[in-house]
């Protein structure tokens, strides 16, 4: 009689899976990452065991507002004192809102679309007689 556990299933290698013992890296308390949730991560090619707990996925996912840091410091054009949501990095310039607002915008490097002027004419075949 055949071992369908050594058989491929569809193509696929078997696999058996068994719950496993997770740590979550935000609250450390341990969780279980199941035979069930293994054979899912598998078939979607998931690499990475999960990291976080239901509870902590559920409050990450949530949108709860994030806390950002937030630096006082001065404005490089005009010396204004304000205050920004990360953290500055010696060698580059941090501008107030009014500055920053006062900037160019950028021109994208590669435009979307080609000037329909600059397209060269499609070169017409003649007949020959």
């Amino acid at each position: 009689m055949a071992d369908f556990k050594k058989l491929p299933f569809f193509g696929k290698p078997a696999m058996e899976f068994t719950d496993r013992i997770l740590k979550c890296i935000d609250c450390g308390a341990e969780f279980v990452f199941t035979a069930g949730e293994q054979l899912f991560f598998y078939d979607k090619q998931f690499k990475n065991d999960p990291k976080h707990c239901k509870q902590c996925k559920a409050k990450r996912s949530s949108g709860g507002a994030r806390v950002r840091p937030e630096t006082r410091t001065a404005c490089s054009a005009c010396g204004a004192e304000t205050t920004v949501p990360f953290k500055p990095t010696q060698g580059r310039p941090v501008l107030c809102r009014s500055c920053f607002q006062k900037q160019p915008k950028p021109q994208p490097a590669f435009p979307s679309k080609p000037a329909e002027d600059a397209r060269p004419e499609p070169e017409t075949p003649t007949e020959q007689n």
